[in-house]
This record gives structure tokens, C-alpha cells and sequence, in this order.
């Protein structure tokens, strides 16, 4: 048992990965330095029912200047961000003088790109300075730093109050909460908003989903846990919405009680968690069950494929597939190697299970008999994109919701 993170009420661990590393750590294949591994374990709070790693991987070690996780390599992701962006000008910003949108963890600028070039004014808070660099390049202002009570009191100072506080895929990754609340009351206006959107534990539990537990996600999410997170800074949870991007996930709108009420939205989905136990022990620990029983559905099916002498690639070195190469055991004897757009792993090896990361372009003719598909979040573009794979052949290999071949 240990503490929560937000109420300091008592957390019991449900699930164990084992150990694990840094998942977006990309090795060069002549880096013979010691890997750093962090035992990975989840737990979920009696009190406040917010779901969190067991223990925390010092934030440096995470997000840097080689930082590997670029957002605008998924077209989907642009229009995702774009129609984002559009959005909240028109419903928080329009009838606000020359209102101040906040990103935090802007990365490479797909969201506030879009503010920049609509002329509102902006900034995008970030620590990897890489990615904070082709922001800039896109017209986008950055401040390299990691969002906090005493970075968000400098930009108000400086900027003035925020209309908009945004993040995308960022505030799970955050175990300081605590600091994150506080610096939002130092810069927000009166009325403003602060909006995030992160994977849904709730979609996680229906899907067996459980590579959206790694490193960087610190907390799962759902709408009890953050309307009670929320509320313990003076905030209020308003409004929630269903998203599809990411294998699932909600966008959440918190604003100051005074200034904002709830939507029917906020209670009905509580109401459904309630109703699905999806923060109970008992639902966690069954859904453990499945976990094992799919990560060794997928082993099974990887050694039966090299003893019929296929060749198996997977697709996507995304940060999640550490955690099922790690904990299920899957090395270069099983997947010969792994397709993917960003130059930054590329020729690299990946994090722990030590694949190859070959180019996009490599894969051409002789396609692979079988292709793993680690970026399963992003199935419906890929595949689509990768018709002629299939065409000739090709078979994809799933373990979402469970081990299947498409």
C-alpha cells in the first residue's frame, strides 16, 4: 500500500509490469552504457479513486532535449489539434480582448500553430527543447521549462491572466498535480478554462488497453477522480467529452465554481463509472487477469509464426510498445525489427527489449509475412495508408482488444 499522490488517502496496487525503462529512450546500437530500468507497478486510491504508478521516474530522465515523440508525424493528430485549436477561440476566446492561450506540453506547435496563425496571442510551455525548437520554427512562442506554480506566476506576470490553459496527452504525465492546480489559479482569469485531454480509464478497462501504462502516464484518469482532484484546488470539473484519438480518451473542462457549472455531461459519466465500477479493486485486478491472458495470447502466437519460419516486423515504435515488449518478453528473436517515420529512433534500438528501428521507407517489397502493430491507436490511417502490404499478402497482428490478425 502507499500514499495518494492528490488526497494522501491509501493506494493498493492492482497490476505489476515489473521492471521496465524509460519508454521513449532510444538507443544507439553502439551505446554499451547501463539502461535505466524502474520497477512499474499501479495502484488505485480508496478515497479519491484516482488510478497512479506505484512510484515516480524523475522527470529529466523523461523529457529532454532528445526527447523522440514528435505529434504532427499522424495527418489525423494535425486535424485533430487544428479543429481543436479552431474550437476554442470561437467558444472561450471570441468575445475576450486580446485574449492568452496557454499550452502546456505544446510540443512541436500542431496545436498553437493554428492560435499563432489566427493572431491570438499565445505561448506553449514545454521542457524538450528539440521539439520546442520546431515549434518556434512554425511561428509558435515557447518557453522551454516544466509547467508550474512558479513558472505559471512568471507567465502571469509577464503575460497577463489566461483565457485558455490547454494540454494534449500532458497532465497524466505530471505525478506533481498539486503544483499543476495551483499554478493554473495563478494564471487563469476569472473565467477562464483550463482544458486537458488524456487516455480514459474507462477505455482502458473495457479494452484491455494496457500499454497506456508506461513511464510517462502517471495517472489514469476518469471523471470521478479528476472532478475530486479538481475540486480539492477550488476548480470544479464543467464539462467532459468523449474523444476517439488515442485509443480513447476524455476531454475535460475545469473552470472556478463562481464562474462555471456543470454541464448534464459531467454527472451522467460519473454516474456510468459508478455504475461500471471501472475504479473498483475487484474490476482492476480482473482486468489484470486479462491483461496476462493477452500478453501471453500474443507470445504464443509470435513463437508458433517462427516455427513456421515467417517474418515478423512490427509497425509504430511508439512509447507504449515498451511495456509489451518488456513485460511479455518480446526481443529480436521474435520481432526482427520495427517500421516508423521518426528520424529520432530510427537506426536506433528500442527502449529495454532492443528491436532494430529501420525507416518507413524500408519497407517496401519483400513486405514481411506479419506486421505487429504497435501504433494500434492510429489502425484505421495506417492500415489505409499500407494497403499494398495486405495486397500482397501481408497480415497485421493486433493485441487490442485482444490477439487477432487483420
Amino acid at each position: 500500500m502507499s500514499t495518494c499522490r492528490i488526497c494522501r488517502g491509501p493506494v493498493y496496487q492492482f497490476f505489476d509490469f515489473g521492471q521496465q525503462p524509460i519508454s521513449d529512450a532510444f538507443r544507439k546500437p553502439e551505446d554499451t552504457s547501463e539502461e535505466f530500468f524502474f520497477h512499474m507497478a499501479i495502484g488505485v486510491c480508496q478515497q479519491c479513486t484516482m488510478v497512479q504508478l506505484m512510484s515516480e521516474v524523475p522527470r529529466e530522465k523523461m523529457f529532454h532535449e532528445e526527447y523522440a515523440y514528435h505529434s504532427s508525424t499522424s495527418a489525423r493528430m494535425q486535424e485533430h489539434f487544428a479543429g481543436t485549436a479552431l474550437r476554442l477561440l470561437e467558444t472561450e476566446c471570441r468575445d475576450v480582448a486580446d485574449p492568452l492561450v496557454v499550452e502546456l506540453g505544446c510540443n512541436d506547435g500542431i496545436m498553437l500553430r493554428t492560435v499563432a496563425e489566427r493572431g491570438v496571442r499565445h505561448l506553449g510551455v514545454d521542457p524538450s527543447a528539440n521539439v520546442a525548437e520546431v515549434a518556434a520554427s512554425k511561428g509558435v512562442r515557447v518557453r522551454v521549462a516544466f509547467f508550474e506554480e512558479s513558472v505559471a506566476k512568471e507567465i502571469r506576470a509577464s503575460e497577463g491572466p489566461a483565457q485558455v490553459i490547454y494540454a494534449a496527452n500532458t497532465v497524466c504525465h505530471i505525478p506533481y498535480l498539486d503544483s499543476i492546480f495551483r499554478g493554473v489559479d495563478a494564471l487563469l482569469s476569472p473565467t477562464g478554462v483550463f482544458v486537458f485531454e488524456d487516455p480514459y480509464l474507462g477505455d482502458i478497462v473495457e479494452r484491455a488497453s494496457f500499454d497506456q501504462i508506461y513511464d510517462e502516464h502517471f495517472y489514469l484518469f476518469s471523471a470521478t477522480s479528476v472532478q475530486a482532484a479538481a475540486r480539492q484546488f477550488g476548480f470544479d470539473l464543467v464539462d467532459v467529452e468523449r474523444l476517439p484519438t488515442h485509443g480513447g480518451e476524455i476531454r475535460y473542462t475545469i473552470g472556478r465554481p463562481e464562474h462555471r457549472r456543470p454541464t448534464e455531461r459531467v454527472a451522467e459519466l460519473i454516474a456510468e463509472e459508478r455504475e461500471r465500477g471501472i475504479d473498483t479493486l475487484a474490476t482492476l485486478e480482473q482486468w489484470g487477469t486479462e491483461v496476462k491472458r493477452n500478453c501471453g495470447d500474443l507470445v504464443t502466437l509470435l513463437r508458433k509464426l517462427k516455427d513456421e519460419g515467417a517474418t515478423v516486423y512490427a509497425y509504430g515504435a511508439t512509447a507504449k510498445s515498451a511495456t509489451v515488449t518488456n513485460y511479455a518478453g518480446i526481443g529480436p528473436d521474435l520481432v526482427a525489427g520495427v517500421f516508423d517515420s521518426t528520424p529520432g529512433k530510427q537506426h536506433r534500438l528500442t527502449p529495454g527489449a532492443h528491436l532494430p528501428v529501420r525507416p518507413l521507407e524500408e519497407f517496401t517489397t519483400p513486405y514481411p509475412d506479419y506486421l505487429l502493430l504497435f501504433a494500434w491507436n492510429h489502425a484505421e490511417e495506417i492500415i489505409k495508408r499500407e494497403q499494398a502490404f495486405r495486397e500482397q499478402g501481408g497480415k497485421w497482428i493486433l493485441y487490442v482488444p485482444d490477439v487477432h490478425l487483420l
